[in-house]
């Protein structure tokens, strides 16, 4: 037995979760000779969300942490809905993440033939049959919570008649849908799971692994106790929707297993993060019906979403950490995962300025010709990130919104005769404003004070600053600024309506034309930064030169929080 004080578990049991007092409960009993051994089991039929993302971390968080191994295995018992991009993409999330599953991923496809043979080992105990009825008859039958369910007429063949029907299935004797084989347990039991549940049905599918070696699939159910079981998984973490078939995966193994082992399954409450849905079919309802830009479009939850935006691998297992494990559902808000990612951004991404809706500055009494290399600081919290040169000339670019002609008070950027610093320059004041035929305000002529550069020592004080970019060096980017896809905290909660109704129009708008600083010439992408007083934004995979595409991540504030204080509406 390892002693569990040697892998660093001698922790106050007061700081545990109760997840980790179960498993040092275990460890401090001998348990599985002192191993922790977990794993992670995603269904290929989808993208991973922010949600698997908190079970990533969790099942390998807790490997780690005990010094065990953490298996990454594919649930695939339904080749109608899994393919071979759903594994390669879950592969890179995990990875991405940080986290290295033991050995090569495993199937439960790898079990496909033992499950087979434990099937037939249930038959002929005479607890399993095969049932010749439509799954809405069986469905149907199972009866309601207070009543118990009707018994099929098939529910007593013969063990030989069920052997042979069941290898005729196998054969591909039958079409689908034409017999299922189905557990007898108890018609009668509270627990609907334990009605008769089905165990293996017929697909004529090829299998995104074994081709058409196989035409009867086992149900998820049957395939997820004995996966844990044949990999000798010491803990098995899930979903509290879990919670009620704990029972049914313990009966099963008790039909064909002999000996104390048993996976221990231990059930935590599912990530609910709000303005979000995180359910496969509502996400892949999005992509087929090209409401977002596939699965790894930005303002989707998806792990690959979040990463294309932005996020970084840090700021989602710190959120996991944040928001620990419960035994309860509840709804996390989505500004603290925001936050985290904030906390990250802010002490690793460079500083930089970009102007998303240009106006021109002429400053008349600079210099014609003249350019000026000016320092400013690659990022404040972090020293030896160092300084840039930045260059500055006669005329700059500002942003429309930081210029007002009759600006209310409090209003403290620039307007006529009132003067700005711009940020590691001069301070400007406003002269004259130029206007078109229409009446469109087309640029701004102003002054600058030659003693009042930053940095030199000058202590004359200006309430506002503004970024700017200059006019003469300066690249064009498009700028995708995202937010949050849907308008209600909680878009499928709402029975008597579809969540599609609560998309929010304004969860992408695209700025062509914006003017960067040349610095962003090398962007790379998924490289970080903060546009400084505008948010943290990064450079798109698909980013090129000549093409730069940079994706707003986040704002520097939680805006959203901001805006319902002024509605009066709750976060």
């Amino acid at each position: 037995m390892i002693d569990h004080k040697e892998k660093g578990t001698e922790k106050n049991s007061e700081s545990l979760n109760f997840i980790e007092t179960q498993i040092e409960e275990d460890l401090r009993q001998g348990k599985n000779n002192g191993k922790v051994y977990t794993r992670f089991p995603p269904e290929p039929n989808g993208y991973l969300h922010i949600g698997h993302a908190k079970s990533i971390c969790l099942n390998f968080g807790l490997a780690e942490k005990y010094h065990g191994k953490c298996n990454l295995r594919f649930d695939d018992t339904n080749p109608e809905k899994e393919e071979e991009e759903y594994v390669q993409s879950i592969k890179e999330d995990v990875r991405w993440l940080g986290f290295r599953w033991e050995g090569e991923p495993k199937f439960a496809s790898d079990y496909f033939d033992r499950l087979y043979q434990w099937a037939i080992v249930i038959i002929k105990k005479g607890k399993a049959y095969v049932d010749d009825q439509p799954a809405a008859v069986i469905a149907a039958q199972r009866g309601t919570p207070t009543e118990p369910g009707i018994k099929s007429p098939y529910r007593n063949r013969a063990v030989e008649e069920n052997l042979r029907l069941f290898e005729e299935m196998k054969a591909g004797k039958y079409k689908d849908g034409a017999k299922v084989l189905r557990a007898k347990i108890d018609m009668a039991s509270p627990n609907m799971h334990m009605r008769d549940p089905v165990m293996y049905r017929i697909m004529h599918k090829d299998h995104h692994r074994t081709g058409n070696q196989w035409c009867i699939y086992p149900m998820y159910d049957f395939a997820h106790g004995q996966s844990d079981y044949i990999e000798g998984i010491t803990h098995s973490i899930c979903t509290l929707e879990f919670e009620v078939h704990r029972p049914l995966y313990e009966w099963f193994l008790d039909q064909i297993v002999e000996g104390v082992y048993r996976p221990r399954q231990i059930e935590f409450a599912r990530l609910n993060l709000s303005y979000t849905v995180m359910s496969k079919r509502k996400l892949l309802e999005l992509v087929e019906k090209k409401i977002v830009d596939g699965w790894d479009d930005p303002r989707m939850p998806t792990i690959s979403g979040l990463r294309r935006r932005g996020f970084t691998p840090e700021s989602i297992r710190n959120f996991a950490d944040r928001i620990g494990v419960a035994k309860r559902d509840n709804v996390i808000d989505v500004s603290l995962l925001e936050h985290s990612l904030r906390e990250d951004l802010n002490l690793r991404a460079p500083r930089v300025m970009v102007v998303l809706k240009p106006l021109k500055v002429v400053i008349t009494n600079y210099p014609e010709g003249k350019t000026e290399d000016l320092e400013t600081i690659n990022n404040p919290e972090d020293e030896t990130m160092g300084i840039r040169k930045i260059p500055f000339t006669r005329e700059i670019f500002i942003e429309k919104n930081d210029f007002m002609e009759d600006p209310p008070k409090k209003f403290f950027r620039l307007s006529p005769g009132k003067e700005v610093r711009l940020k590691s320059a001069y301070i400007i004041r406003c002269d004259e404003v130029i206007k078109n035929s229409k009446g469109h305000i087309t640029e701004l002529h102003c002054t600058y004070d030659p003693e009042s550069k930053s940095g030199s020592g000058q202590n004359r004080k200006v309430k506002g600053t503004l970024h700017w970019v200059n006019a003469s060096s300066a690249i064009e980017v498009t700028v995708n600024l995202y937010d949050r896809l849907f308008n209600n905290p909680d878009p499928a909660g709402h029975k008597d309506k579809d969540f599609k109704e609560f998309l929010n129009p304004d969860s992408l708008s695209v700025l062509k034309g914006c003017k960067a600083e040349p610095s962003l010439a090398q962007a790379q992408p998924l490289e970080h930064f903060q546009f400084q007083r505008l948010g943290y934004f990064t450079a798109d995979p698909d980013s090129q030169p000549g093409n730069l595409i940079f994706n707003r991540t986040v704002p520097l504030r939680d805006i959203w929080a901001r805006a319902m204080q002024k509605t009066g509406k709750k976060n």
